[in-house]
């Protein structure tokens, strides 16, 4: 059974084992492939091989990496640092597990925080600075294309229909959906 180590919150050592990590609804038809005992977890995956168990630990790691530090001028070489991957490689990791590209994953997130902080009525210049864009413009037509709506008319909306839903409701009801890159 193929295990990484890593740090948890209280930067303890702690075991995450293969089937934590496939186990994950990000991973779709990758879930289904893994055969649970009664009461007992398997680290046996159908159909992969145990290099492509560890890449999907290492893309996990670096999808939380891009989740948490959002807001710093990530690159796509700095992402594949994070997966312990060449840049290339990484990018067609990527895109193959989740379905998009590793930039057009940090951008939405960073839309994703973006809608947060408009409906908290930040003003769209700071909302583009503290996510982590640097161009006002690119933010802006970014946001467009993810939301439908500029990044104003979006502040200018009636939130309040959210503030009665509790926020983990509200954060998936208001995720940008994107589609999937094809080819």
């Amino acid at each position: 059974m193929v295990t990484e180590w890593s740090r948890g919150i209280e930067g303890r050592a702690s075991a995450i084992s293969v089937t934590d990590v496939v186990s994950n609804s990000h991973f779709g038809a990758v879930a289904t492939s893994v055969p649970r005992l009664r009461g007992e977890r398997s680290g046996m995956v159908v159909g992969m091989t145990p290099q492509e168990i560890a890449d999907l630990v290492h893309l996990r790691q670096a999808r939380d990496f891009i989740d948490r530090d959002y807001a710093l001028p990530l690159d796509v070489p700095a992402m594949a640092r994070a997966a312990l991957m060449s840049p290339a490689h990484f990018s067609r990791k990527f895109r193959a597990a989740y379905g998009e590209t590793p930039y057009s994953y940090l951008m939405t997130r960073r839309i994703e925080r973006a809608m947060a902080l408009l409906r908290q009525g930040r003003s769209v210049t700071e909302t583009c600075v503290t996510v982590g864009c640097t161009s006002l413009g690119s933010f802006s037509s970014r946001f467009s294309e993810i939301v439908g709506v500029t990044p104003s008319k979006y502040r200018e909306r009636d939130h309040f229909d959210l503030e009665v839903v509790p926020s983990c409701v509200s954060m998936f009801a208001t995720r940008p959906r994107r589609t999937t890159v094809t080819g």
